[in-house]
């Protein structure tokens, strides 16, 4: 297969959420509680809700830009291209890139969105997040139903409210929702405790898929405090691997035969060591750690292979041991506009890295598990030959794919990335108090 010859539908893009996204779906009552963009000293842009500091835009928001630009440090909307918060340049960027469609991660709120869910009102946390997913869905995905999978976000601090909202998203077409790797670590019940029980049966319900994107337990794996800053970045996908072995151990799926649950943005590569070490702790150590399986399966591989949804960007070892996955299980993701996307070049990308396979193993890792595990049909609005990678770069003939805004990487960015990996202590200015919740 040629590069132009693919489809490609990314199951991991973000969003760098534009300033005005809460206000036509906010209630008057609640307006002045709205999560919004403040100016901070230094001339960065940063969300605040009330007084909490959301993800900043930093390497978020690269797209387009050399190596040397790449900012950790909190960046301005004005030094990013338009496609990261406007979703009709970001169409542009897509098929300039040749890609056809893609989920859409949050990023201020989080991964899973806990900025919203840690707010102290859990009343206005609520508003919030509908409001959160009902501009996704609406406006963002809305505007190209074509080229979007939407995302919900859940109110994750009350589980039955959060099982309220997956049935409410899937009334309005959606069928992904961010789900923490760890929920123990944002001090909630792990995912061992049975108290997801309502969620994980209104995904089945659904057929909605958990997504665990690296990051969203706001915890980083401990390395040493004065490591480089190479070493995390290295280390990225270590938070997935915990989560992997957690899931395949879990004692919950037999009470949840239909739920999937995905590893976004840890790559696949190191998928086959731990999948062995699974069976080969079965084997050695059944015994006395006494694990129990769904009627059928024998072990964590069959966990694996019918539960467990995995993506990557640009991979060089996964694809060579496919043998060890379910191939139908296995999707490809763009990251844009994150640092480790393979924008505008995922095309040529992807061959590189699955050319050896069959025509038929490509189109399912490149688009069609994506379209069946999402429950997404672009082809109903959009004539398929007009779907390639030729095809959607022909659109597009004068999208410019190199960001000139922005400024050269130096010590600020370092810096930055000590103080929000814990290596310095954090010294972010004041945000304006939070007024105080209506009452209902």
């Amino acid at each position: 297969m040629k590069p132009d010859e693919l489809i490609l539908v990314s199951v991991d893009d973000h969003i760098a959420e534009p300033a005005s996204m809460f206000d036509a779906h906010v209630p008057a009552k609640y307006a002045e509680f709205a999560p919004r963009v403040v100016d901070e000293p230094g001339g960065v842009q940063q969300w605040y809700y009330g007084a909490l500091r959301g993800r900043n835009l930093g390497l978020n928001a690269v797209a387009g830009k050399p190596p040397e630009m790449f900012n950790v440090d909190a960046s301005r909307y004005d030094e990013m291209r338009p496609g990261c918060y406007d979703v009709h340049e970001r169409v542009r960027d897509m098929s300039a890139g040749g890609q056809l469609a893609g989920l859409n991660f949050p990023n201020w709120t989080g991964f899973s969105g806990q900025v919203l869910n840690q707010g102290p009102d859990r009343d206005v946390n609520l508003v919030m997040i509908k409001a959160y997913n009902d501009w996704h869905v609406d406006e963002w995905c809305g505007a190209y139903p074509d080229r979007f999978i939407p995302c919900g976000i859940l109110p994750l601090f009350d589980v039955e409210e959060a099982a309220r909202e997956i049935h409410r998203l899937a009334d309005k077409g959606c069928h992904a929702v961010t789900f923490s790797e760890n929920p123990e670590a944002l001090k909630m019940p792990s995912i061992h405790s049975g108290y997801w029980a309502p969620l994980f049966r209104a995904a089945c319900d659904t057929g909605t898929v958990l997504c665990l994107h690296l990051g969203s337990s706001s915890r980083s794996p401990m390395y040493s405090s004065d490591a480089p800053a190479s070493v995390n970045m290295t280390g990225s996908s270590i938070a997935s691997i915990f989560s992997f072995a957690e899931l395949v151990w879990a004692e919950f799926w037999a009470d949840f035969p239909d739920l999937r649950m995905a590893l976004t943005e840890g790559d696949i590569g190191w998928i086959p060591y731990f999948l062995w070490r699974a069976e080969h702790v079965g084997r050695r150590h059944s015994g006395w750690t006494r694990p129990t399986f769904p009627a059928g399966m024998s072990g964590p591989a069959d966990v694996f292979r019918k539960h467990i949804l995995t993506c990557f960007i640009s991979d060089t070892v996964g694809p060579r041991l496919l043998d060890w996955f379910d191939v139908g299980n296995v999707c490809w993701e763009s990251d844009f506009p994150h640092s480790d996307s393979s924008w505008p070049n995922a095309p040529e990308d992807i061959i590189a890295n699955l050319g050896h396979l069959t025509d038929d193993v490509i189109n399912k890792i490149t688009y069609e598990n994506a379209l069946r595990h999402f429950q997404f049909d672009p082809f109903a609005t959009r004539q398929r030959e007009r779907c390639t990678a030729g095809a959607l770069r022909a659109e597009a003939t004068d999208v410019d794919v190199v960001t000139h805004v922005g400024r050269a990487a130096d010590e600020r960015d370092l810096a930055t990335w000590k103080r929000i990996t814990n290596r310095a202590a954090p010294s972010f200015p004041a945000a304006p108090a939070a007024p105080a919740a209506p009452r209902a």
